[in-house]
């Protein structure tokens, strides 16, 4: 959010202590980022200008993560006038299988950053039937394709794909 453009009277302040508690409050350089907490799903906010008391408006990137940037400021919006914002998005929440995946992507992409090949983040990951696959088998195994995989998609995260994660699906 930022100072309303000259000509918007309808634009208001946003007070973040008035919308519940603050999980989180850090002013920076670039502005305040709040994490307003809610029954059903926290609030992030950018306040880019740091004055407070100042009508702000909503700047939505023409992005692919429009979409979920919509429907999270919808959600706000409704809070902001105390209404009940309702639950996030379906999809915005990781399932069980997700999570794990998750998990096993960090753990596969740390491996192998620190130097392990990718047999070895097969072993470390429960597939301990790899160390005893010829070199033929190895390349074609399931085991094999499904390290990569999660090399692959954790690279991808880490290079700043990560949005995705939250991307309504």
């Amino acid at each position: 959010m930022d100072a309303a453009p000259e000509g918007f009277g309808g634009a208001m302040p946003v007070d973040p202590h008035a919308l519940g508690a603050l999980l989180a409050d850090q002013a920076g350089v670039e502005g305040r980022h709040v994490i307003v907490a809610d029954v059903d799903g926290e609030h992030r906010l950018w306040l880019r200008d740091p004055e407070p008391g100042r009508p702000l408006a909503a700047i939505i990137p023409l992005d692919k993560d429009f979409v979920t940037r919509m429907a999270s400021l919808m959600r706000f919006h409704r809070a902001l006038f105390g209404k009940p914002p309702g639950p996030p998005p379906r999809g915005w929440r990781l399932t069980d299988y997700r999570l794990a995946r998750l998990r096993a992507m960090l753990r596969a992409l740390d491996l192998r950053q620190s130097g392990a090949t990718y047999r070895q983040i097969a072993a470390a990951l429960g597939r301990g039937e790899a160390a005893s696959l010829s070199a033929t088998e190895w390349k074609i195994s399931a085991a094999r394709s499904f390290v990569v995989r999660l090399v692959r998609d954790g690279t991808a995260i880490m290079n700043g794909d990560y949005r995705k994660l939250l991307r309504i699906r």
